[in-house]
């Protein structure tokens, strides 16, 4: 019963430091072969905040009682239906439209109690709204990324060229879909990285460097927020500073 107080205790703690802070969340829209998920670890370590992505899955399994495969189905089932388009509202009851209904109210709730990071699912159109929220995009010219998807997976240059075509079409379609048409993967972003020209270092330097300024901007101490961020759910924690 003590480990479970325990528990309760210090996400009761992260959610009032988060909120006397006004958590800043980053979300990150990703070219395909751009890196742009290696680039979120890695920031994510920076910082000393939390990632979303599969994790969106379990939470919204939760919310909605059902298991992790069969959502992890559900989501598969998003990224290969690319020719269905929805108006403004998203009210069918397609497995994969349940899902995204759910995992878009988790999105919401991230960004509205915890410094976070989170990966595609819309996240940037979901939270446009959020005055303490920064949008990415990472990108590269095709050629670079095709390169890059080719060395990973052990393509030649043709078989390459077309997975990152049809990944970054499925992606589009998406936005598309579920926006309603008003949404694009380049709108409305705060910030643009080109993989190949910064680098993932280079890349993470200028995500943290916006996002370190937004948190002085806000009064928030990021040693703190990277701390009980690290004990609640199990985020590196930044490193003491000597300032």
């Amino acid at each position: 019963m003590a480990v479970i107080k325990d528990k309760i205790d210090q996400r009761r703690a992260l959610r009032e430091a988060t909120r006397a802070g006004q958590p800043v969340v980053i979300t990150i829209a990703r070219d395909f072969g751009a890196e742009g998920h290696e680039i979120g670890k890695m920031l994510s370590c920076e910082l000393g905040i939390p990632l979303y992505d599969n994790e969106l899955l379990v939470r919204s399994a939760l919310r909605e009682g059902e298991s992790l495969d069969k959502m992890a189905a559900y989501d598969e089932q998003l990224a290969m239906d690319n020719v269905a388009f929805l108006p403004d509202r998203v009210d069918s009851r397609s497995l994969s439209d349940k899902l995204f209904k759910s995992m878009s109210q988790v999105i919401v709730d991230l960004g509205a109690t915890r410094s976070c990071i989170i990966e595609g699912r819309l996240s940037d159109y979901l939270l446009r709204n959020n005055p303490n929220h920064i949008a990415v995009l990472v990108t590269a010219p095709f050629e670079d990324r095709v390169e890059i998807v080719r060395k990973k997976r052990g393509l030649n240059k043709k078989k390459g060229a077309k997975l990152v075509k049809q990944m970054q079409k499925m992606r589009e379609a998406f936005y598309k879909r579920y926006s309603g048409g008003k949404w694009k993967m380049t709108s409305g972003k705060d910030i643009v990285v080109n993989r190949a020209k910064l680098g993932r270092e280079g890349c993470v330097e200028v995500i943290a460097s916006a996002y370190r300024y937004k948190l002085r901007e806000l009064g928030v101490c990021e040693e703190a927020v990277a701390r009980v961020a690290a004990e609640v759910e199990g985020a590196p924690a930044a490193p003491e500073t000597a300032e």
